[in-house]
């Protein structure tokens, strides 16, 4: 059972709350802004130093992870492509999209150079290669060609570099952002390729980015690894904990004290959503908790004796768990799959009362 559109807002909340914090000036909100749409689509991860340079490799990773190739941009390649990209490099596979379609070229003696600093004008080939554009649509001059294009199309805003310069971690972003919401050659944004929606001011939507092909619940206890239970590298992924950023440290340090951990997942922009189990007086510090128990009450509502309002767990008598929306309800129901007896963990959403007690409402429940 799974509670998509109740889990869904949850992960959204969490994911832009960083978003709408007051900044104190306007051009740091907007880099805000968008390093969490870039990080959120997966396209760069979000921990990350800004002022360093992005090698050709890692922008060849970038490219795949803007596009649908990123779900199996984990593959291994079975032969060098470049002399100088070894089969284990992390970023053969990405290179080998990036050179087969187009996007990026090798030089003179068959060498990538990935370990180099990237250049706007290699960049901008990549960019306008996303969006369409192919050798075809340039005549004479084509590197001139492509950067008057990529000019003109204002992929370079808030980016302020000439063609030679190499890029930062910071214009990547802009970079990336600039794309998401620049037409491609048939007419549409290209972050809508991908998925995602513009709002009325033209700028990406970051709820969109969340709400797309969302996983789970999974159950990870604290003798398996998190790593096994994504189909993606956790050193490109971002992470969630109880509603709040975090890290993949807190998440193992988490699934050790407790015993497991609850995760969400979405391929698409590598992030992690993480539940914890409560302890006594987290309540204050987090928005979401995952409960362990066996059920031994299921209580009904009495003008509706079909409909379940309320679960009790043996390990947590102290609590009631209300079921508040219908999934949930038809899961604990007759015609559910849960019984009294069974096994749960609780995906529960905490809130406080007037009178300073907490109160658990279950959005999702998962065996374990």
């Amino acid at each position: 059972m799974k509670n998509r559109m109740r889990i869904t807002a949850f992960v959204t909340a969490a994911a832009i709350a960083t978003m709408t914090a007051p900044l104190s000036a306007e051009a740091t909100s907007n880099l805000e802004l968008r390093t969490k749409v870039i990080s959120s689509s997966g396209i760069l991860s979000s921990n990350f130093v800004t002022s360093e340079y992005i090698t050709r490799g890692e922008f060849a990773q970038m490219l795949v992870n803007a596009t649908s190739y990123k779900s199996v941009a984990s593959q291994t390649c079975a032969t060098a492509v470049f002399s100088d990209v070894s089969v284990d490099s992390g970023y053969a596979y990405a290179i080998k999209i990036a050179v087969e379609n187009g996007w990026m070229t090798g030089y003179l003696g068959g060498v990538f150079r990935p370990e180099n600093p990237i250049t706007l004008q290699e960049a901008a080939r990549g960019i306008l290669a996303l969006l369409g554009y192919t050798d075809n649509d340039f005549t004479g001059d084509q590197l001139g060609g492509r950067f008057s294009k990529f000019q003109y199309l204002d992929l370079g805003e808030d980016i302020g570099k000439q063609a030679q310069e190499l890029l930062t971690r910071t214009d990547c972003v802009n970079l990336f952002y600039n794309l998401l919401r620049t037409e491609t050659t048939s007419g549409q944004a290209y972050g809508t390729t991908l998925g995602y929606q513009l709002s009325a001011d033209g700028e990406i939507n970051p709820l969109t980015i969340v709400d797309n092909g969302l996983k789970g619940p999974k159950v990870v206890t604290k003798s398996y690894s998190i790593d096994d239970s994504v189909p993606f590298r956790l050193s490109e992924a971002t992470f969630y904990l109880d509603g709040r950023i975090s890290s993949l440290e807190r998440l193992n340090q988490e699934k050790r004290e407790g015993g497991f951990i609850v995760i969400y997942y979405n391929t698409a922009n590598k992030t992690i959503w993480a539940y914890s189990s409560a302890q006594a007086g987290d309540e204050a510090n987090t928005s979401m908790v995952a409960i362990r128990g066996t059920v031994t009450g299921i209580y009904y509502n009495s003008a509706q004796v079909l409909t379940p309002t309320t679960v009790i767990l043996e390990d947590n008598t102290d609590n009631q768990y209300q079921l508040s929306n219908s999934d949930v309800q038809f899961a604990f129901s007759i015609y559910g799959q849960y019984k009294v007896g069974d096994h749960v963990i609780l995906v529960c959403e905490v809130t406080q009362n007037s009178n300073g007690d907490y109160n658990y409402q279950v959005v999702d429940c998962v065996d374990y």
